[in-house]
């Protein structure tokens, strides 16, 4: 089995070590692209055990079921029939277990044997060792890596949507594939769903935007974005229209002003970078958006002046101070909120 590197580039190193059958005894991996994540766990048992002997070489425990005893069992148990033993363990934070439990998996973790893999999942369950746990934290890094799923980038993306779409023979244009990217929030699990729910709609080999409008249920920050647009063009008809579809999708009133406040303060993050001389890639560096977000907030920066942006920011303070404090309807303090910005953005 390899032995331990640096964490950095890990899903490459991965991808190597699937390639080569050459795995380590340990892997972590968390992260919001689920859809990867579940890909390459997989992708490890595919390359570990076989259909005929699964019942004897593979284990599954679960927050639900977990115990240290049953665990330590699992990884001395020898291969039947097989050169290798897989146990996945789900949503298991044994950071948080008891000092004697603790020591038992520092234990475990320290001598897994060639023959077995373990891969810890985290979804639900945020990843966050505790270091000043010396002992545990050593088994880990000493044993294992930490694979982070994370979003992919829009280029990425791209890719893997056409190449998505062409195995359902059907085109896809570069450009609606970063307006399906917008409209899903951009994860590969909400992505692969709603291609195919599109190809499934589409009578052509060619999909158009109205394939995509037809049958993909928006994410609140897409509908935001749509909304901010046309708040900063003054229209306040279909401003409204948009915030009422969030209603109508049970988005709780708080978080669509957030979501609100948020695009509004990354507009005013580019108005800076813009009066800086600067490009939308010092706008990334600065806020950690990604390149279709930050290319949509730089072009709307552009419309507004700075005196608009200091305004949104208040008109939102004051709506949220609004919702949480009075017994007015939030969805008609959203509204005048709405309203207010789009008159602002008239104005100039």
């Amino acid at each position: 089995m390899a032995q331990k590197k640096e964490s950095p580039g890990a899903l490459q190193a991965l991808k190597t070590e699937l390639k080569e059958g050459n795995l380590r005894r340990l892997y972590i991996f968390y992260g919001e692209e689920t859809f990867l994540l579940h890909y390459y766990l997989e992708q490890i048992k595919k390359s570990l055990i076989d259909e005929l002997t699964e019942s004897f070489n593979y284990h599954k425990l679960t927050y639900e079921n977990f115990n240290v005893r049953d665990f330590a069992d699992a990884v001395e148990n020898l291969p039947m029939m097989a050169e290798h033993t897989f146990i996945w363990v789900d949503e298991v934070d044994f950071f948080k277990f008891p000092e004697e439990d603790r020591n038992k998996m520092a234990e475990v973790l320290s001598d897994i044997p060639e023959y077995c893999t373990v891969v810890f999942t985290y979804e639900m369950t945020p990843w966050k060792p505790d270091k000043r746990m010396a002992k545990l934290w050593n088994a880990v890094k000493t044993a294992g890596v930490e694979v982070a799923f994370n979003k992919q980038e829009q280029r990425d993306l791209v890719a893997w949507i056409t190449r998505h779409f062409a195995s359902e023979k059907k085109r896809i244009t570069p450009d609606l594939c970063v307006y399906l990217i917008e409209m899903t929030g951009g994860t590969m699990t909400a992505l692969a769903g709603e291609i195919s729910k599109i190809c499934a709609y589409s009578c052509s080999d060619q999909i158009v935007k109205s394939d995509i409008d037809a049958v993909v249920e928006p994410v609140l920050d897409a509908i935001v974005f749509q909304m901010t647009d046309f708040m900063g063009q003054g229209q306040y008809g279909p401003a409204l229209i948009k915030l009422r579809q969030l209603f109508k999708m049970q988005q709780e009133p708080l978080s669509i002003l957030g979501a609100i406040g948020k695009h509004f303060r990354g507009i005013s993050a580019a108005k800076v970078v813009i009066d800086s001389g600067k490009n939308a890639s010092e706008l990334m560096r600065l806020t950690g958006m990604k390149d279709y977000p930050a290319q949509k907030a730089m072009a709307a920066a552009r419309r507004f002046s700075v005196r608009f942006c200091r305004t949104a920011a208040e008109l939102v303070l004051e709506t949220d101070n609004a919702i949480k404090t009075s017994y007015d309807d939030p969805e008609r303090l959203l509204e005048v909120l709405v309203l207010r910005l789009a008159q602002e953005a008239k104005n100039g």
